[in-house]
């Protein structure tokens, strides 16, 4: 079946390249290194260490703490990180600078991730979460490298979806010599599909246990300072459209209540950034862009986080924070970036991607489930003007994060078991 797959993509061949055009159209790093996307790399890279894929920036994120350890604990190794996307090429850089080398993982074709082999030369492949590649993975196979799945899920669509193509899956899975699955509902999905059950185990997730920054409460107390220390702030991360509507709609009603709220709106996806400022600033409210150097005037209405990697900053500076891709019917980011910081957290009703986390933070009192514009006015205004109850809720929504750390190490103990024989 993966030769049918495989035949499938050449035939998609002319397709994909007038998306990477397209894409590039709005930004260059689409397709300025895209020899990359065939494998054909310009640059040594160095070889006999580990390769760590991350799709995107989410996935760099959700990464970011086990590749954090490979350069604390195994500083000889090479570290190499392969996204698809420039915004993760960025992220990684913004987070590991020059401690790690970038590629762009070429497209899934049977050569390309044959010569991305022969060019790395890993020790060990390192998959994050839901990334499934049938001819990368028979690559590696090939060329004799162990592969594991770090940080693994799969919601329930995405297995239906994967259930139609199943052969071809589970050949890709069958061959991985250990997956480390967030939920049991994800590893026994993932085993159902394919993935060795005796070498698929549950180990958390990688995200409860991402590093904060010592100095973003001093950041945070000194720009609510600027802004006036006593204003409702709102921030909303990673938003998406159908997030944006509900937002305005609401922001407009909690401002009745509360006339000097500052709403933090951090698109999801910069090709955005400037349609978010538009509907914002046609909803007839000031605006702030970050890009500017201007991080709110007093009398702004509404910041624009137009910047990659400042996220964590601006959920240090709310009182609530709002998580997208939940109205908006994506399956949810990043639930835990503000509960790390002690921010109660709002969310919609599409969940998938994140869905026991969000019942994690519905159950310790640290997070909403919110399913109509209605519920996001009364949530804020009740956490707006209960001091009290906003501080328990983020109390309990930090306890809940510090209490589900150690999947790191747990994954690391499968690399340096893997890296000792390999």
């Amino acid at each position: 079946m993966r030769k049918a797959y495989s035949l499938l993509l050449y035939l998609a061949l002319p397709f994909m390249l007038v998306y990477l055009g397209f894409r590039g159209l709005k930004d260059q790093g689409w397709t300025s290194r895209w020899r990359e996307r065939f494998a054909f790399y310009r640059e040594p890279t160095p070889t006999g260490g580990v390769v760590v894929h991350a799709a995107s920036v989410g996935e760099i994120n959700a990464a970011s703490p086990l590749v954090a350890a490979l350069l604390r604990d195994m500083p000889e190794v090479p570290v190499t990180l392969t996204t698809f996307t420039p915004t993760g090429s960025r992220r990684a850089r913004e987070l590991f600078g020059l401690k790690v080398r970038h590629l762009f993982v070429p497209i899934d074709l049977p050569g390309a991730a044959r010569r991305l082999f022969r060019h790395v030369q890993p020790r060990l492949l390192i998959v994050m979460e839901t990334e499934i590649w049938p001819n990368l993975f028979a690559a590696a196979r090939q060329a004799g490298v162990p592969v594991i799945m770090s940080n693994a899920r799969l919601s329930a669509s995405s297995m239906s979806g994967y259930r139609k193509v199943r052969p071809l899956i589970a050949h890709a899975l069958g061959g991985l010599a250990w997956v480390g699955a967030q939920t049991r509902k994800d590893r026994d999905r993932l085993v159902s599909l394919g993935a060795p059950s005796q070498r698929t185990t549950v180990t958390g997730n990688i995200k409860f246990d991402l590093p904060v920054s010592a100095t973003l409460e001093q950041e945070a107390t000194a720009l609510r300072a600027e802004w006036g220390p006593d204003r409702p702030v709102l921030t909303a991360g990673s938003t998406r459209p159908g997030d944006e509507t509900v937002l305005l709609s609401a922001f407009g009603q909690i401002r009745q209540q509360y006339p000097d709220t500052l709403m933090i709106l951090a698109p999801r996806h910069p090709e955005r950034f400037a349609e978010a400022a538009a509907s914002v600033r046609n909803a007839g409210y000031s605006v702030s862009l970050r890009s500017e150097g201007n991080e709110g005037a007093a009398d702004t209405d509404c910041l624009i986080v137009d910047t990659l990697g400042e996220l964590m900053r601006y959920y240090a500076c709310s009182d609530v924070a709002f998580v997208g891709g939940t109205f908006a019917d994506i399956g949810g980011h990043n639930l835990l970036e503000p509960a790390a910081l002690g921010k109660p957290v709002l969310f919609g009703p599409h969940t998938e991607n994140v869905d026991a986390i969000a019942r994690e933070l519905e159950s310790c009192g640290g997070g909403r489930r919110l399913h109509t514009e209605s519920d996001l006015v009364e949530s804020l205004a009740e956490w707006f003007e209960d001091e009290t109850k906003r501080r328990a809720a983020g109390l309990a929504a930090k306890k809940r994060v510090e209490s589900g750390r150690g999947a790191v190490e747990q994954n690391m103990d499968r690399v340096r078991d893997i890296i000792r024989r390999a």
